[in-house]
C-alpha cells in the first residue's frame, strides 16, 4: 500500500482562496496539474509502499500520539526547487508551522525504518505540479508571496492510502487521530 500521514485542508473559506489561486495559475498559460480540492493536504510523513504490518505500526503510532489541536495560517506562495524554475507551486504555513514540525519529528522517531526521504521537512501545501512553466507563473508566485489564504483549525492527523490512477491519485483515510 502506498501511504502517507497528513493534515487535510477542510476549511471552506481557505479552499475558496486556494481555488482562486489555482484559477490565476491556470490563466498564466503554464501547463500544470492542479491538486483537486478534495486532495488538498499537508504531508507530515510520506511512507511510500509499505506492507500491512507497517500500516498497523503507523496506526499504533498515531493512536499513541499526544498533541493538542492548533490553528495554522496558510500564507505566501512559493515553488520548489525555486520560483524562477518551478516544478511544484506551494502555499507556506506560517502560524502552526512549529506544531507541524514537532508532529513530523515524532512520526520520524517512531517510524524511522519506513522513512525514505531524508530531506528536511518543510511544512507546505502543494497547489499544483508544473509540466511547463511560463514567465507569468514565476511572476504570479512573486506577486503572491505575502498573500493570506486563511486559517485552518487542525484537530486531526490522518494515515492515508494513495492509489495512483491515470486521472491522478485517489486518497482514502486508513486511520484518523483526533488531537
Amino acid at each position: 500500500m502506498r501511504c502517507f500521514i497528513a493534515v487535510d485542508i477542510t476549511d471552506k473559506a481557505v479552499i475558496r482562496e486556494i481555488e482562486a489561486l489555482q484559477s490565476e495559475i491556470a490563466a498564466s498559460g503554464a501547463s500544470v496539474k492542479m491538486v483537486e480540492k478534495e486532495n488538498l493536504h499537508i504531508t507530515l510523513l510520506f511512507l511510500g509502499e509499505i506492507h500491512e504490518l507497517a500500516v498497523d505500526e503507523a496506526k499504533r503510532t498515531l493512536m499513541e500520539m499526544e498533541f493538542e489541536p492548533f490553528e495554522m495560517e496558510l500564507r505566501g506562495v512559493g515553488a520548489f526547487p525555486s520560483v524562477s524554475s518551478p516544478r511544484v507551486v506551494w502555499i507556506d504555513v506560517v502560524s502552526g508551522r512549529e506544531e507541524l514540525i514537532e508532529i513530523n519529528k515524532y512520526l520520524i522517531s517512531k517510524l524511522r525504518k519506513y522513512v525514505r526521504d531524508k530531506r528536511e521537512f518543510i511544512p507546505h501545501l502543494t497547489v499544483c505540479r508544473v509540466k511547463r512553466k511560463t514567465v507569468k507563473l514565476s511572476e504570479l508566485c512573486n506577486r503572491n508571496k505575502e498573500r493570506s489564504f486563511g486559517v485552518q483549525y487542525v484537530d486531526q492527523v490522518k494515515l492515508k492510502e494513495s492509489k495512483l490512477t491515470y486521472k491522478g491519485p485517489i486518497y482514502s483515510d486508513l486511520f484518523v487521530k483526533r488531537l
